[in-house]
């Protein structure tokens, strides 16, 4: 183990390794939430001790791992035990999506296994009912994005409109992924949750050829819009939240679309540009030998061939000017051992945000939840997230 890294105490699987390490624990994570189970994970782990770095390798095993629970539940599912078969499912499709995530370029397998993941997600929403999982389409442009509504618990709306949250990926995971972040809690206090892989994540990107950008409002206004315009929920009490780069894209949405209740930043952004020049001058310098993804995944998502266009777009990934705009209640969740965004970026975005209701938590390495959107220790975050938008949305639980 580095030395930086032994008085680490969170579980770092791959510590030799940054990107692989998050990775595992992203999945980990939603062991609570989608049944992951630690065995099954740790035999991949093992699987891969002896080719730490090689990303085809760990796009392989995973897969291997994602077939074996799928079958499992096709056999459940012939057997007629469908609630079994579903649970297989959430499992394999968390998988298959942790495994493809570093895969560049993409190819044909890989998209082909990535439809898979979602296919058995939904799958599995169409059996699952606690939480109701349903799969939409959110209008946008001259096209529309994929989202997963989860309905609030029907225990705790007593008929009357309930409050919703607008989630946004980050820079690199899915709204499959991002259900497993927790959204069973939230629905059980009450309050639903529209999950949307918007322009550069997910099937957005990988099936629309829709790439990331900067205007988060173009296609967070249609979100507030969906959810508004559906009358199990109530316009007044929609909120807005996202993690990694989604600390841009909250933020952003909340500044510019002043419908929104409330807005909650998992995790800090500022300069988007300046995070990335600053990431691929370590990386060239050799200072740095692994990040969250791997480098090409930038080019990827903007939609474009070289680093410079990207850096390009990039420019606009800027929140200076426009939070100070903000003024519904803001939460900001960051961990003070955070290696992707300082913590003095996250204390430079909370100071400017102009809500004059607003919260800054930092996570310390004795609470845990000190990594970057408390990836070593999820349950910490979402707790205290989803008790914050419990408050402020006013419902109980």
């Amino acid at each position: 183990m580095p030395d930086a890294k032994k008085d680490d105490p969170a579980f770092l699987y791959f510590p030799t390794n940054y990107r692989w390490s998050m990775g595992l624990l992203i999945c980990l994570s939603g062991a609570p939430w989608t049944g992951v189970e630690i065995d099954e994970v740790n035999r991949v782990g093992r699987a891969l001790a002896d080719k730490i770095g090689n990303d085809a390798a760990w796009f392989e095993e995973w897969c291997r791992m994602g077939d074996k629970i799928e079958t499992r539940g096709r056999d459940a599912e012939r057997a007629g035990h469908k609630l079994t078969a579903a649970s297989c499912f959430m499992r394999a499709s968390r998988y298959y999506q942790t495994g493809e995530r570093f895969i560049h370029p993409r190819s044909q397998h890989s998209m082909n296994i990535y439809a898979k993941s979602v296919s058995l997600f939904k799958e599995a929403s169409a059996v699952i009912r606690h939480p109701r999982i349903e799969p939409v389409e959110v209008p946008y442009e001259n096209t529309s994005l994929p989202a997963l509504l989860v309905h609030p618990d029907p225990g705790t709306t007593r008929g009357h409109p309930a409050p919703a949250m607008v989630f946004f990926d980050g820079f690199d995971v899915t709204k499959e992924l991002q259900y497993g972040y927790g959204i069973p809690d939230l629905a059980a206090r009450g309050v639903g949750c529209l999950i949307v892989d918007g322009p550069g994540n997910g099937e957005s990107v990988r099936f629309r050829s829709l790439p990331l950008i900067a205007e988060t409002e173009r296609y967070a206004t249609p979100a507030y819009e969906y959810l508004a315009d559906r009358s199990e929920f109530d316009e007044k009490r929609i909120g807005v939240m996202a993690l990694s780069l989604g600390g841009y894209y909250a933020p952003r949405a909340a500044s510019l679309e002043q419908r929104f209740a409330c807005c909650v930043a998992w995790g800090a952004q500022w300069d988007y540009h300046e995070i990335w020049a600053r990431r691929l001058e370590l990386l060239d310098s050799g200072k740095v030998l692994s990040l969250s993804v791997p480098p090409e995944h930038l080019q990827w998502v903007l939609g474009v061939s070289d680093r410079e266009s990207a850096l390009k777009k990039l420019e606009g990934f800027r929140l200076d000017g426009i939070v100070q705009k903000m003024t519904c209640p803001f939460l900001l969740l960051h961990g003070a051992g955070d290696e992707q965004i300082p913590l003095a970026i996250a204390e430079k975005l909370f100071d400017a945000v102009g809500s004059r209701q607003k919260a800054l938590k930092v996570f310390t390495p004795e609470e845990g939840g000190f990594h970057h959107c408390q990836v070593d220790d999820a349950t910490i975050g979402v707790h205290y997230m989803f008790d914050w938008i419990a408050d402020v949305l006013q419902v109980g639980g």
